[in-house]
């Protein structure tokens, strides 16, 4: 009797845990908060919402409803790292970020926003990063997604390269600026804030550009770069790659926001993630830490594949960032 109950207990666990990462959690939205003295001395405290890896699809009705109540948090600003799509329903993510879009911010592509997921064994991302294998023409319709996200138009029948998604860094009544390889400024509460970003370096989208010379520090690229004059430096990308982050804390960032990790997504309780999907440790596959003299912020994400649709003891967040001067 003692051995069945034994075996009983043995299998109830993990069809508990599977239960709970598969129905319930992946429900259990939050508000991940962090303060960040990086104001210039004297400045008004500035409120960022970081939204990430949305993923979303077609049927996930209750996630759209609560991203699409997020105006309530009133933020300054809006930063999404991408991985808006698991499917072509640009609409309905236009729709779910609408009220957000009357806020002022920026945002950067990730592959799922290019490429729809495919099925894969999801055992494979614990071995190395995943990879999008001979696609090189998205089946989702990015220009629309960006044409939304912008306010803006792209020219019917151009094709989305680094040419041609270009951002515009002049102030907007309404919309994001788009900034894959691309900088812009925005002034906030009397603070100038410069973004500078970097395409997906997931699906080797971003165009670091170092320096000719053998300059150091922000001399040591041309591409990314910060105006010293600006009152805070932010470099936004989609995947936490060590290149990317190396060459905006080369470049002087004071922040750098990142996405695709999901956290980890299935996080050993007591001992964290087992992985990032991309060459950062795994110890920080979510969370606010230094990186050199920069700080880094990645956001768990929203979502998940729809392939591999379980998040456990990794509730889906964004990230509500106050700033505020650091003397």
């Amino acid at each position: 009797m003692k051995k069945r109950a034994l075996f009983a207990g043995a299998l109830a666990i993990p069809a508990a845990a599977g239960i709970w990462g598969a129905v319930i959690e992946p429900h259990l939205f939050a508000v991940r908060r962090h303060t960040l003295p990086i104001l210039p001395a004297g400045a008004q405290t500035i409120t960022m919402l970081h939204v990430s890896d949305l993923h979303l699809a077609p049927w996930q009705k209750h996630r759209a409803s609560w991203v699409k109540a997020l105006t309530r948090l009133d933020p300054d600003i809006v930063v999404n790292t991408g991985d808006n799509l698991s499917a072509d329903i640009v609409d309905v993510v236009l729709d779910v970020f609408d009220g957000l879009l009357d806020v002022p911010g920026v945002f950067v592509l990730g592959s799922n926003d290019f490429f729809s997921p495919k099925a894969k064994n999801p055992a494979t991302y614990l071995r190395s990063p995943s990879e999008v294998k001979h696609r090189t023409q998205p089946d989702l319709d990015v220009k629309a997604l960006i044409r939304g996200f912008e306010g803006s138009h792209i020219t019917a029948g151009d094709t989305p390269t680094d040419d041609t998604l270009t951002s515009d860094t002049h102030s907007k009544i309404r919309g994001w600026h788009f900034l894959d390889n691309a900088e812009a400024s925005l002034t906030i509460r009397g603070t100038r804030i410069d973004f500078c970003g970097l395409g997906d370096s997931h699906i080797d989208r971003d165009r670091i550009q170092p320096s000719d010379g053998q300059g150091r520090g922000p001399e040591a690229f041309d591409y990314p770069r910060f105006d010293p004059a600006a009152g805070v430096k932010v470099g936004v990308t989609h995947a936490p790659y060590s290149r990317t982050l190396e060459a905006f804390t080369s470049a002087g960032a004071d922040l750098i926001m990142t996405g695709h990790t999901h956290g980890g997504q299935i996080r050993v309780p007591f001992w964290g993630a087992p992985v990032t999907n991309c060459d950062l440790d795994r110890t920080r596959a979510r969370g606010l830490f230094p990186y050199r003299k920069s700080l880094v912020e990645i956001s768990a994400g929203l979502g998940f594949s729809p392939f591999s649709p379980v998040r456990f003891a990794c509730r889906p967040e964004v990230s509500l960032l106050t700033l505020v001067p650091s003397v």
